[in-house]
């Protein structure tokens, strides 16, 4: 029986970092979607119902990452998809903010091969 490729969301702004963050899913045999910005990421789970994961950036303009994180959390249609923010930035504030309002784990970029097992158990 073949297994279905799980589904992954990236969110990020900055087109290096969803280069790399994507390659490195797709070399893990990762069926992903890329996406801008949170706005679009809302938008496009209001109609799509297989991603298991959103792996988001957390500096966006507009909308960050932690509020792409409340958004989902807050919805009775999204909640159980499991949240996982990188950043360039290695805040320890900013990190726990966003564990304790729900995300699985906070990644300093650039996202690795050896982090894609744990963010998988997540799902």
């Amino acid at each position: 029986m073949d297994t279905v490729a799980p589904h992954v969301l990236i969110v990020d702004d900055t087109f290096v970092d969803r280069l790399v963050a994507s390659r490195v899913l797709k070399s893990c045999n990762i069926q992903v979607t890329i996406l801008e910005g949170p706005k679009q990421a809302l938008n496009f789970l209001d109609v799509e119902n297989d991603v298991k994961l959103i792996l988001t950036d957390y500096c966006m303009p507009g909308m960050t990452g932690y509020d792409l994180l409340m958004e989902v959390k807050e919805s009775p249609k999204l909640k159980h998809i499991p949240v996982v923010i990188m950043s360039s930035d290695n805040i320890p504030e900013r990190m726990q903010k966003c564990l304790d309002a729900g995300a699985k784990e906070y990644i300093i970029k650039p996202i690795k091969a050896i982090d894609v097992p744990r963010i998988l158990s997540y799902i």
